[in-house]
């Protein structure tokens, strides 16, 4: 079990296990304002749609899980939050899930799979989590266009390598950068992820900055600590 200040994570049963980017992500992603509705596709543990029910006064969190393994954790760590009637989780893949949309939502938050290289691991489980035919960037994209609001954001977290391409599929449905962290692990190694946000508005001089994980082993920098005290119990 994964203890955060508010929330419990049990993660027994999952092939992603609660990691630096699903946290970094659920801190970092901007809020709408009025935010009534998030969608966490990919929920995993469930751990994002928790963080997002403790920073926002949302009404509807609902999270979408293929797997079913996953799927039973993340209704369980909701059920035991402090905030389970607000939580919702959906046992269903992206394409789905799209079929016979009924809700807009004002945030759309995903860290999806992203293991592009050619290899495969002997649990499928595991696969389906990391590698990214289970949902490419472009189904994740063009469902984003199809549920957000009109004035939603979209948030993931991608390898720094792809995000140039990102922005550009991104673009093709209209949706633009809102705001783009790059992320190192520390300040000698090489950015490594890349935080983005995207609206349906074209913003001209939208944030972009770095983020450095920790100076040294164990050592966590000012601005790492800020993003995320709110929830690691040792911040």
């Amino acid at each position: 079990m994964f203890q955060f200040k508010q929330f419990s994570v049990e993660q027994d049963r999952c092939a992603m296990k609660v990691g630096t980017d699903g946290v970094l992500l659920g801190a970092w992603s901007p809020i709408p304002e009025n935010i009534f509705s998030v969608l966490d596709v990919g929920a995993g543990t469930g751990i994002i749609a928790l963080m997002l029910a403790q920073r926002t006064n949302a009404e509807q969190i609902d999270a979408l899980e293929i797997d079913e393994e996953a799927y039973e954790q993340a209704v369980e760590n909701f059920e035991n939050s402090p905030w389970g009637d607000r939580l919702f989780c959906f046992h269903a893949g992206l394409d789905e899930f799209i079929e016979e949309p009924e809700d807009e939502y004002d945030l759309i938050i995903s860290n999806p799979p992203f293991y592009t290289e050619d290899f495969k691991t002997e649990s499928e489980q595991r696969d389906l989590a990391r590698f990214a035919d289970a949902m490419p960037f472009e189904d994740l994209v063009e469902a984003a266009d199809l549920l957000l609001s009109e004035n939603g954001i979209f948030s993931v977290i991608i390898p720094f390598k792809e995000e140039e391409k990102f922005i550009a599929l991104a673009k093709d449905f209209d949706l633009f950068p809102t705001k783009i962290t790059r992320v190192k692990g520390s300040p000698t190694t090489e950015i490594k992820r890349s935080l983005l946000a995207f609206s349906r508005n074209v913003l001209e001089n939208f944030p972009l900055d770095e983020l450095v994980i920790e100076t040294s082993r164990h050592i966590y920098t000012e601005e790492y600590i800020a993003l995320t005290k709110d929830f690691y119990l040792k911040m």
